[in-house]
Formats: C-alpha cells, structure tokens, sequence
C-alpha cells in the first residue's frame, strides 16, 4: 500500500509531497513528521527507501507507507495529556510521533504481537532518546509496549481517549475494539477494506466515517488451549516521583524562557493546552526553507554592497580632481590624467566583477516560491554578518541547529551527576 507521492530525496523533501498532496493538512502533524527521520526505523541496508511512499517490511518488522501514517496521524485529531493505544505498535514510529504531540503528562500504549519487534521498538526509542535533537525540543511522552494479541486484552481494562488498530479488523471484532474508548474518544483502524474513524459520541453511540481504501494484513486470531484463554495485561500506569516532575518543570522552564534582549512571548507558556509541539520551536516550514531564507538574505547583501562599492567609486572620481577657476584640471599632466584613467579602468573591472558576482549568486533565486512575507522579514536580519562576508560576498552555509535546551542545562551551578539527569544521560 503507498505509492500516492512521489519519493523524497530527504525526510524534510517527503513530508513536502505529503502536504502538496493534501495528506499532511494539520500544522502540528506535520511537525511531529519533521522531527523524526523515517529512515532512523529501517535496517542501515535498506535506508534508501526510506523517503518512498511504499510501505516497507523485513521479516516481522513492518512499517506502513507515509500516506498511511498521515492519515492517520491527522484522524486520531491528537491533543496533549490524551491517553492512546497502539494496538500492532510495530517499530513504535506512530508511537514516538504521537508522543511529540501528546506531551510529558499524556499516556502512551502499545501492544506488540511479536517479541523480537518489541525490542527492535525499545532499541529505537532508546536511539531517539539518546541521539535525536528533537527529544530536546519537545516535550515527550515515552511510549511503553507489551507483548502479546490484541484481542486478548480484558473486558474490564481501562479506556482510551485515542486508538489504532494497525491490522485489517474483521467485523465480527468491531464492538470489542470499539469498548476500548473513552466517550469522546476516537478509534482509527483498517475495517473491511476502508481506513475508518469511529468516534465514540455516548455510552451506546458512536459516528462512523470511511477515510481511504487501504490493503491491510488481517489480525492474527488468538490460540487456545483446551479452552483455556489468556489475557494480555496493559503496560502500568506508574505514577511520577516528585524528583520526575521536578525534571519535567525545570526542564519546561529553561526550554520556553526568552533569549536575553529578546521580545517577550506570546501565549503557550503554560502547562496547558500547547505544550509538547507548541514550544518546540521549529519552524513551520521545515528547514529547506530556512536555507532558502539565509540564501536570500545574503544574497541581498551582496547585492547592497554592490551598489555601495559603484556610488563610492563614483563619488571619489568626480571629487579626486576639483576643477580651477578656468574649469581646467589645474596643474596636472598628461601623464598623470593617463594614470587617472588606468585607475579608472581597473576601477570599471571591479565592478563588472562585483556585478557578475551578485547576478551569479540572485539567478538562483529565481527558482523559489514568491510571496512569502516571512522571507522579507528574514532579509533585514543581515547585521550579524562578519565584515568577510560583506567583503567577499560569500554566502553562509547552512549552520547546525543549536541545541539550546542543552546549553542552557550545561550552564547552570549544578553538579554534573544532576545536569546529566536533567539532559536524560543523552549524548551530545
């Protein structure tokens, strides 16, 4: 099941063809897809189709096309502190997107059919936690799996406000699928050849829509044994020590307190509603853009000095020879006029050489998209160039994002045992 978008070079480039195709339509879905690299869940030798809206599977792992995942991303309509259950949570890369979105203070389930794909999950999301610059930037809930089938979950567990079924459910399994939601809450599952959304809207009430036409391998039937059933319990609902929260709050703090010289800022603040995506801080389109930008603004630069570069050689040829009385060159020779003009051709060279230089740099301009308000703001943000740069007309590569929830941990008077457990243990 894919193939709806063509293929991206990058993460970045493939989340551009899911909004150009109407499948990512949610800002906050489409950060959630910006901050984890879909290629970090498949084997090293099969990265390369990573960016390819196909879905991909290697023995029990198994990983649905992005087309898939962001539908189901922008129906289960997440909010932070929500609870969801990841029934068939695979690699736990719906799981980990979801928990962007959730926050420190939402619950995050899945249950796994095989075990070896729990651990190869566990070992991602300890990749993730360890390595990824995004686990900084937002404020995360941890995903838990278990072991075992689905539909062996008891009748008496507890409620969600949020369910996928990430395998084709049979009909006769809808009602016990639906008893797994909160009222008000929301299941996403593949039913009878179609992604469908069920909304639970009373205790015996509920709303149905049909999505798309997927293709997914039937749930696997629980086996018994001489009548004998088994029951496959939930992960705990563990409750956080005050040393837990004490880290999520000063972490929270150091991630939304303004620069120094900074504007105050806007509402999103708070614990409340906004947390987890609202603070993260990246922007909303994606960081090919934010190269773009740079390459403008200096581009701009360049041509601004340009222009300064011929008034002034202007300016200091009409005022290097003032005129006598008699509107002569005063005491000057032939030879030294003749010298004069050699400068001035050398002078002439310079600027055709400044001008070729800026028209080389613009012409790539040409190819991005226009009216973007963003990128005229951006421009006038040139005063942090170096006198280099201003000289030789050279563009800035794009520079490493800064991870300054980080920095900011490092800089505090605290011991170093402490500042690691607020940085997680996490590598730089």
């Amino acid at each position: 099941m894919g193939g709806a978008v063509s293929a991206g070079e990058d993460n970045d480039d493939l989340i551009d063809n899911l909004k150009e195709a109407y499948y990512i339509r949610s800002e906050l879905v489409e950060r959630a897809f910006r901050a984890i690299d879909r290629a970090d869940y498949y084997l090293d030798e099969y990265r390369d189709n990573a960016y390819k809206d196909l879905a991909w599977r290697h023995g029990n792992i198994h990983l649905s096309a992005p087309c898939i995942y962001s539908e189901v991303m922008e129906a289960l309509d997440l909010h932070p502190g929500l609870s969801f259950l990841n029934l068939g949570s695979g690699t736990g890369y719906l799981s980990t997107m979801v928990g962007l979105i959730l926050g420190p203070f939402g619950v995050n389930h899945g249950i796994e059919l095989h075990a070896d794909v729990m651990e190869y999950a566990y070992q991602k999301l300890e990749r993730f936690i360890k390595t990824c610059d995004s686990f900084d930037r937002f404020e995360f809930c941890e995903p838990s799996f278990v072991v075992g089938n689905c539909l062996e979950i008891p009748p008496d567990t507890r409620q969600y406000d949020r369910v996928y079924c990430g395998a084709g459910v049979q009909k006769e399994h809808e009602e016990y699928m639906k008893n797994l939601l909160k009222i008000g809450g929301v299941l996403v599952m593949p039913l009878e050849e179609k992604l469908t959304k069920i909304t639970r809207t009373g205790t015996n009430s509920w709303e149905t829509k049909k999505i798309i036409s997927v293709s997914f391998a039937p749930l696997v039937q629980p086996k018994h044994s001489a009548g004998r059933t088994r029951s496959v319990p939930l992960p705990q609902l563990e409750v956080r020590s005050l040393q837990e929260l004490s880290r999520i709050c000063i972490r929270h703090a150091l991630r939304v307190a303004p620069e120094p010289h900074s504007p105050p800022r806007g509402r999103g603040g708070s614990f409340g509603v906004g947390r987890g995506l609202a603070v993260a801080g990246l922007h909303k389109y994606g960081s090919r853009f934010k190269r773009r930008r740079v390459h403008r603004r200096h581009c701009n630069a360049l041509v601004l000095a340009t222009r300064q570069v011929v008034a002034s050689t202007h300016s200091t040829s009409l005022s290097s020879n003032p005129p006598d009385g008699n509107n002569n060159q005063g005491v000057r020779g032939v030879q030294s006029l003749e010298e004069d003009e050699e400068e001035a051709s050398g002078e002439r060279e310079t600027q055709a050489r400044h001008q070729r230089r800026s028209r080389r740099a613009c012409r790539s301009l040409e190819e991005e998209p226009e009216g973007e308000e963003e990128e005229e703001e951006e421009g006038e943000e040139s005063v942090g160039e170096t006198e280099e740069e201003r000289e030789t007309g050279e563009l800035l590569r794009p520079q490493p994002t800064v991870n300054l929830l980080r920095e900011r941990i490092l800089a505090l008077p605290l011991p170093e045992p402490l500042k690691m457990y607020l940085l997680f243990y996490r590598e730089k």
